[in-house]
């Protein structure tokens, strides 16, 4: 196992991995953290004449009710169609997402804010429904953006009727959770730097392959709080005004990569290395 100081290639063992969906972790380099499968593996192989005994008394148990008819299989019934407005509390349907975001980049000085990449126009975080007005039966849209030039968090309720920003807020030192855009960027600028090549290394350990690509990983993560942190390098000083996150990432199918010791400065577009 590629032990490089900055990224190490683990099997973890994590809740919610089904044996249905990315099955266990792979080891590498011979190295597991699960030790308890070895014991179940042996139970399951060795004390085969359990299996068959439990089929067996299920099997003589069916008694009259093995020659009743099968019931019918179920059936799901099809979600029903989706209109381009809701009603009342309704969810947002796909037309007021899109509506709602559009009305929300209309207002000036949009064009000179900046996304995750440096493009033209915030960052799009997110579009919930806004809660109702007392009296007031109107749909609107709450529409969050982070401004990478500015470093700031952007807010804007849209009346979905009426096609108008209703109210516009700007905040700095408020991170909410990461967008997939964001986290994917923040894998990329790994990828490109220096502290990169440990992240190649170990994938190429698992794999045997070379890792050229952000879509070779299954990548998750969050904003990167310091206040949560007993020690914090000099370089993520800023994090909290500068929107920084921590990635978890894993070969597709296979073993984990700890990244969790590379923390991405988006707004200044740096790694560094903690712990």
């Amino acid at each position: 196992m590629a032990v490089t100081g900055t990224a190490v290639a683990v099997a973890i063992s994590l809740p919610g991995v089904s044996a249905a969906g990315e099955g266990a972790p792979r080891p590498v380099g011979g190295t597991t953290l699960d030790g308890a499968n070895g014991a179940n593996g042996a139970n399951g192989v060795g004390g085969g004449s359990g299996g068959a005994d439990a089929a067996g008394a299920a099997e003589s148990g069916l008694g009259a009710q093995g020659q009743a008819a099968a019931p019918p299989p179920a059936t799901v019934a099809p979600a029903a169609a989706e209109g381009k407005k809701g009603v009342g509390t309704d969810p947002l349907t796909d037309d007021e997402l899109a509506r709602a975001e559009t009305l929300a980049l209309t207002p000036s000085g949009a064009a000179a804010q900046q996304n995750v990449e440096g493009g033209r126009g915030p960052q799009h975080l997110g579009t919930v429904l806004a809660d109702p007005l007392p009296g007031d039966a109107a749909r609107r849209a709450e529409v969050r953006f982070y401004d990478y030039a500015r470093d700031e968090l952007v807010t804007r309720t849209v009346n979905l009727g009426t096609g108008k920003v209703e109210r516009s807020a700007a905040q700095r030192g408020v991170q909410p959770s990461a967008h997939p855009e964001e986290l994917r960027e923040a894998l990329e600028l790994i990828l490109a730097g220096p502290l990169g090549k440990g992240v190649k290394e170990d994938y190429e350990d698992a794999t045997g392959k070379q890792l050229t690509s952000a879509d070779q990983l299954w990548f998750n993560g969050d904003v990167y709080r310091p206040y949560r942190e007993a020690n914090v390098p000099g370089q993520l000083a800023e994090c909290g005004g500068h929107r920084c996150v921590r990635l978890v990432t894993k070969v597709l199918n296979g073993a984990w990569i700890d990244t969790r010791n590379l923390i991405v400065d988006l707004s200044a577009r740096t790694v560094t290395r903690v712990g």
